[in-house]
Parts: C-alpha cells; structure tokens; sequence
C-alpha cells in the first residue's frame, strides 16, 4: 500500500469515526442509556469517556489523512518506527502469552475468543516487523 492509498483510508475512518461521535451523543440525547453493545454496558458516565477518546482518534485520523507529507525523511521517523515496532513486539507477546497459557479475556459480558488472539498475533507480529525492517532502511533520515 502506498501513503496516498492510507491518506484515503484514514479520510474515510475519520467519517466513521465522525459519525460514531455523533451517535453517541444522539443516544444519550434522546434518552436511550444505558445501553449495551457486544456485551459493553453504555451508560452517562462513560459517554464523555467514549467521546474524548473518539475525538482523540479522530484528530489523528484527520491529521494524518490531510497534513502528512509523503515520504517522510527525518531522524525522529526512525526513532518513531523503533518505538512503534517495539510496541507491536509487546502487543504480540502478550497475544502469545495468553494463546501459550489459555488465560481468558472478558470485556463485561463478553468472552473474546481465543481465535481473536491469533489474528491480533500474526497482525501485530507483521506490523512489528514492518516497523522495524523500515526503520533498519533509513540510513540517517533516508531510505
């Protein structure tokens, strides 16, 4: 995938993720809280929660779809690859530590299967290599 192929989808998830925000707020607005998704009570203490963090993902979203410039050729992208890479070497670690050890893993009602763990771990397990396999290619800030 090439960086204009991301911008488009990042355009497209920040309109999903527009729309997410304003349907919480309809929700609460109109009086249907509490309310429970994929087994995730919803209630008025955890709209602002909800929010602030959807707002979060949208400034990035919004960010890197419209204001990044491709390619990127500074230091700290280097520095950034490493961290994101080790970051998604602990992600797969505990993927396989809890697919090794059979722990389970309950968000409120529901049990997340320990199939979704093997996705998140071949997921997490390429992402920490491309992070790394990219940040070993530049060479003082260049491919």
């Amino acid at each position: 995938m090439n960086h204009h192929t991301l911008r488009e989808i990042a355009k497209f998830l920040s309109g999903m993720v527009a729309s997410k925000i304003i349907t919480i707020i309809w929700l609460s607005w109109i009086g249907l809280m509490p309310l429970i998704l994929i087994g995730t009570p919803f209630n008025e203490d955890s709209i602002v929660s909800a929010t602030i963090f959807n707002v979060a993902v949208l400034a990035l979203l919004v960010y890197y779809g419209w204001h990044v410039k491709s390619p990127m050729h500074s230091p700290s992208e280097r520095n950034l690859l490493l961290v994101v890479g080790a970051l998604f070497l602990v992600i797969a670690a505990v993927h396989f530590t809890r697919i090794m050890f059979g722990f389970s893993f309950i968000l409120g009602d529901f049990m997340v299967p320990a199939w979704l763990s093997w996705c998140g771990l071949v997921i997490s397990v390429y992402l920490s290599y491309s992070s790394f396999h990219f940040a070993l290619r530049m060479k003082g800030g260049r491919k």
